[in-house]
């Protein structure tokens, strides 16, 4: 399935003028590369909410870079931030019987549906008109399962699903450019124990 092209199908549908994203972002390396390319046609609001990330120093280290990044890049609409709550307890109980999965295995799916049902949740209370995740950025994870779930919630939550694959035309390539422009830190792991020393 080419979700990019299935993103771009339902950009140019929008009848709505200023169409309002909820956007879930791990970090801001990840969020300046979507943020470029969305940040024109919607009106973006960002939810940091990474209970995987589970030592408190990174978590707030990734917060600031994420405010730091927003303060500096401009785009048509503002960009907001809602810094959602830190609970690593939500990692440790939907990872619990995972723990020696490998990575990219159950137990990242289960965190990647976290991460999204959090976004859904919050997506549909302030009544957004899409929500989706900057996680389809990295070439390290599985957009197949992050647009399953999005698609499954999209039916679960009052708030439409804007399936991605950011890392499609470059994505990726263009967050490691934006990263250096902007001085971004680029943490070396996902968040997790788990994957300390390993893919991003």
């Amino acid at each position: 399935m080419n979700y990019n092209l299935l993103m771009e199908q339902e950009i140019e549908q929008i009848q709505k003028e200023e169409p309002t994203l909820l956007l879930h972002a791990c970090c801001a390396p990840c969020s300046s590369a979507v943020l470029e390319r969305l940040g024109n046609i919607f009106k973006i609001t960002i939810l940091y909410y990474n209970p995987n990330i589970t030592d408190q120093a990174e978590y707030q280290k990734r917060l600031t870079e994420i405010h730091k990044f927003v303060e500096k890049f401009k785009v048509k609409y503002p960009i907001k931030i809602i810094d959602g709550r830190y609970n690593p307890n939500d990692f440790w109980k939907i990872s619990k019987g995972l723990e020696k999965e490998p990575e990219r295995g159950k137990r990242c799916y289960q965190c990647y549906k976290l991460r999204l049902e959090e976004t859904a949740k919050v997506a549909e209370q302030y009544k957004f008109d899409y929500f989706t995740t900057t996680l389809s950025l990295s070439p390290y994870k599985n957009s197949n399962w992050i647009n399953e779930i999005g698609e499954e919630l999209d039916k679960k939550y009052l708030v439409k699903y804007l399936y991605s694959d950011f890392k499609k035309k470059n994505g990726y390539k263009r967050s490691i450019e934006l990263s250096k422009t902007y001085q971004l830190y680029r943490q070396d792991y996902c968040g997790c124990i788990y994957s300390r020393g390993g893919q991003k």
